[in-house]
């Protein structure tokens, strides 16, 4: 009877490991491809491309729309920029900034799968007790 019972973890044990090998597997494999994806990332820009409409005023007319003009902003040593765009520009820093979200996207999974890589290695160092440290020896007092 205890034999059943000792085979039975043992089994247990084993199927544990390969779910837990198959989720490391799946982990790695997403990995290599995030890293696979952002070498694809030839070119991006932090910031935004806002379209702007200028009113400008009229004598004794409703004020004139003109526009659309498009400005590209970003924070460079805490202020922001920006820099109007030429209409051939316009998409191709739109596309720039996408790629650079998406760029953020993929860096913050890729923590997050590592993150959870460790957890499951057991390499985060949270289930290891923490030894009490010994205060030095003062010494002999007078």
């Amino acid at each position: 009877m205890h034999y059943f019972f000792a085979y039975a973890i043992v089994v247990y044990i084993q199927q544990y490991k390969e779910v837990k090998m198959d989720e490391i597997g799946k982990i790695e494999s997403r990995r290599r491809e995030i890293l696979r994806e952002v070498a694809e990332i030839r070119s991006m820009r932090k910031g935004s491309v806002t379209e702007q409409l200028l009113k400008v005023p009229q004598k004794g007319k409703e004020p004139a729309i003109r526009g659309p003009y498009y400005t590209y902003t970003k924070k460079e040593k805490g202020k922001t920029v920006g820099k109007r765009l030429r209409s051939k520009e316009v998409e191709r820093f739109k596309d720039d900034v996408k790629a650079f979200h998406r760029f953020h996207a993929l860096c913050q999974e890729y923590a997050e799968l590592t993150e959870r890589l460790g957890d499951i290695e057991g390499t985060t160092g949270d289930s290891e007790e923490k030894k009490p440290r010994r205060r030095p020896s003062r010494g002999m007092r007078k």
